[in-house]
């Protein structure tokens, strides 16, 4: 850059959104390269954001979200006082890194996790301290442990972690608050909660409930599926929360996601079905594709992880080739979200053939 700016922003790579279906001559293409929700919008909560915010589009929101604030504390049996919404639960994350950290402050976090991470720590002034995963894509709660010290000001645990799909269990997690000194806050970002499986998996409200240094993080964007209206919510200490909305973007989500919001908390049902039916496919995904010989870690999100090394890019244009749009970390490995039948049949066919003819030492992880 030719103007003065600050130099760490030259470092950090810019976030990618997951590419868009690629375009092949005969044939139906398919983005899984977000983790997104692929069914269309309930006609409920379409109703609701015509009724109720499509009319105010020339006022301002609720810059608290107070109809979405008080429905999501009778939720979780919280006060309003514990929440505070932002864009997705990128913006409450962001929002929690700007109030804890700046320049000489530390954030530890797995890595490889999710993208924005790295962004966020580094907007604020701050540093990153990326933990390896395991060979097995998860966390390293003793290597976590290990990294904090006296410059520390935030841990965050991805769970489930993005893009390996890996569970962090519940003894793991407790085992980490009691190492982290009481006031470092950590931070549990649960996105993908609801396609979470795992019966000893950490739950995020039963730490916010026994810890009082737990923030929680989560977001309609996915099973909800409001990706495209951006609307997430923190749940932590009243202090915290008072902190968070300083830090805030003022006006920040708008009236259509908060109307959408509790429309859909209103349609639980009809989504929990909808979540179901991608866990299902999930599993049967995995299932046939360890059957071919793929070695995948246990998934618990909406999506999938092939850890391939230094395979990845080239097996990466089979899936391009056949009309499918995965998010490829190179020489890492490949996220595959969980779609349509369609494109989860493709999934499966596509695997064979790279099994049987392209390149099979890709099964050697």
């Amino acid at each position: 850059m030719a103007f003065r700016h600050r130099q760490e922003i030259d470092t950090l790579p810019s976030y990618k959104q997951g590419k868009p279906a690629p375009r092949v001559e005969g044939r139906r293409s398919f983005k899984i390269s977000s983790n997104e929700n692929p069914f269309n919008p309930l006609p409920s909560v379409k109703a609701a954001i015509a009724d109720q915010a499509l009319g105010v589009i020339n006022r301002y929101p609720d810059m608290r979200g107070w109809s979405v604030v008080e429905r999501l504390a009778d939720e979780t049996g919280v006060k309003v006082e514990n929440i505070q919404l932002g864009c997705g639960s990128t913006e409450v994350i962001t929002q929690l890194v700007n109030l804890v950290a700046g320049k000489g402050d530390e954030v530890v976090y797995p890595w490889r996790s999710f993208e924005a991470y790295p962004i966020i720590v580094t907007t604020a002034g701050a540093t990153s301290v990326q933990v390896p995963l395991t060979a097995g894509g998860s966390h390293d709660i003793d290597a976590m442990i290990a990294a904090v010290n006296e410059h520390t000001r935030l841990v965050i645990v991805n769970n489930p972690n993005n893009p390996t799909s890996t569970s962090v269990s519940d003894g793991e997690v407790r085992r980490l608050l009691e190492s982290v000194p009481k006031d470092v806050l950590v931070l549990i970002d649960e996105a993908y909660v609801q396609f979470n499986t795992d019966a000893c998996t950490c739950v995020g409200m039963d730490m916010f409930r026994e810890y009082p240094n737990v923030v929680v993080a989560q977001t309609f964007s996915k099973a909800y599926g409001l990706a495209g209206l951006r609307i997430g919510y923190a749940i932590g200490p009243e202090d915290v929360i008072d902190g968070m909305r300083k830090v805030a973007l003022p006006f920040g989500v708008s009236a259509a996601a908060q109307a959408a919001a509790v429309a859909s908390l209103d349609a639980y049902d009809e989504l929990a079905d909808r979540v179901n039916t991608l866990i299902a496919e999930r599993n049967r995904v995995v299932s046939r594709l360890r059957e071919q010989g793929w070695v995948i870690p246990e998934p618990d999100a909406n999506f999938f992880w092939l850890p391939l090394d230094r395979r990845t890019d080239r097996i990466a244009r089979y899936f391009e080739d056949a009309g499918l749009a995965v998010r490829v970390f190179s020489g890492e490995g490949i996220r595959i979200t969980i779609g349509e039948r369609e494109a989860n049949d493709l999934v499966i066919d596509v695997c064979a053939r790279i099994h049987s003819i392209a390149y099979p030492e890709a099964l050697s992880v």
